[in-house]
């Protein structure tokens, strides 16, 4: 201080209040408003510290482009692992022939000249394409997961086309009885297999790529979308007839003829589900079944070579608000044991009949977890192996008791 003129010490004196003065006054708001200096500052000065809208459109640009790359790595990696899957048989020749059927009558013949009735008849058979899908390859030994119906024609021979091109005769491993789900086997070993994810985990809006035949001739087809829905049920045609579906995967990804049995992808490149459906009529719709359901299948194919499916061996409905109210129950959730088109509600000698089961009852839970719309009996039963001991909760009338059960093998 000894060498600052007196002009010089009185503006430092100046500078060194306004500062305190700011610093006290800054500490005094930030304990009035419950915020740290820091934040006071940003809230005093609009935009201090804030990101610039280049800036942001920068950090958009960068996040697509991470995503874009993202997806490419992930078609790269699980492409050699998907399998377009045709079907092939012996079919009719069938010819078109004429026949007068006047003869050779001249009278016919002056008013009628060479008039014909066409006809038609078998002239041996040829090996013809009946069907096309997808598929992927789920160990390195050859094992394919793929949709039931794309294997449904029992008559009929299937090849599997792999990535590079080579084609491989398949045999049919097991087709689930309850699921859309078909496991298969070729014979080729140190194959590039798919991870397997985690279905229960996903949510919606979460971004998604299908793979597939799409329409049976363009293999290895790739769309992005979203998850747009989760637990749907659905009425799918094709395969042996109309079939319900329930518990899919719903997502915008584009899944056309061809692409069924394909597999459905998060951004880790793991499988989340097997693409099954599409809805007609629209647009983007399109359906898979999560991928959890069909590692029961899987495991079942690995130990015993066959899919073998838990047996309770009742017939229900879900119990809901307007069904309690149509049929005045006294719960509004649960399993309605009921028979219909000529079928008890109960089969005779079927774990639900050796627990004592009776037409009318409801179950309440099933093995603890309580059944409704989003949880159905079935998918809970799904969850447990043959033999498995299972409790069930039931309703009968005002009294409410639990029975166990021994799950058998649906025949």
């Amino acid at each position: 201080m000894d060498n600052l003129s007196p002009r010089k010490f009185i503006a430092a004196v100046i500078i060194v209040s306004a500062v305190t003065s700011s610093a006290v006054s800054l500490a005094i708001i930030s304990a009035l408003v419950g915020l740290r200096p820091g934040e006071a500052v940003r809230r005093i000065t609009p935009g201090a510290g804030a990101p610039s809208e280049a800036a942001r459109d920068r950090e958009i640009a960068e996040r697509v482009l991470r995503q874009d790359e993202l997806v490419v790595a992930v078609v790269k990696r699980v492409s050699p692992a998907v399998v377009s899957i045709v079907a092939t048989k012996n079919v009719p020749v069938v010819e078109r022939f004429f026949v007068n059927p006047f003869g050779d009558d001249p009278f016919f013949r002056e008013f009628f000249g060479d008039f014909g009735v066409p006809q038609f008849r078998e002239r041996g058979t040829e090996r013809q394409e009946v069907g096309a899908g997808t598929g992927f390859v789920i160990s390195a030994d050859g094992l394919i997961l793929t949709n039931k119906h794309v294997v449904a024609d029992g008559g009929a021979d299937y090849t599997v086309f792999l990535n590079d091109g080579a084609k491989i005769p398949a045999k049919i491993l097991a087709r689930d009885p309850v699921q859309d789900l078909a496991v298969l086997k070729i014979e080729r070993s140190g194959l590039s297999a798919v991870a397997l994810g985690d279905s229960s985990a996903i949510a919606i809006g979460q971004t998604v790529i299908a793979i597939g035949n799409a329409l049976g001739e363009f293999s290895n087809t790739v769309s992005v979308g979203v998850i747009s829905g989760l637990q749907r049920s659905v009425i799918a045609a094709g395969g042996g007839g109309p079939e319900e579906l329930q518990e899919l995967i719903q997502t915008d990804a584009a899944i056309n003829p061809g692409n069924s049995g394909g597999p459905l992808l998060n951004l880790a490149g793991e499988v989340i589900g097997i693409n099954v459906a599409m809805a007609s009529g629209a647009e983007n719709i399109g359906f898979a079944i999560p991928i959890n359901k069909a590692k029961r299948d899987i495991e079942s194919v690995r130990s015993t070579g066959r899919i073998s499916y838990p047996f309770l061996g009742i017939r229900y409905v879900l119990v809901t608000k307007e069904v309690q109210a149509e049929r005045g129950l006294p719960v509004d959730f649960g399993a309605l044991v009921i028979g219909g088109q000529g079928e008890p509600g109960v089969v005779k000698g079927s774990p639900a009949d050796k627990a004592g089961l009776r037409e009318g009852d409801i179950i309440r839970e099933f093995n603890g977890e309580r059944i409704e719309p989003t949880r159905t009996l079935a998918s809970l039963i799904s969850k447990y192996k043959v033999g498995d001991t299972v409790t069930l909760n039931i309703q009968r009338g005002a009294e409410t008791f639990t029975v166990s059960a021994e799950l058998e093998e649906r025949k």
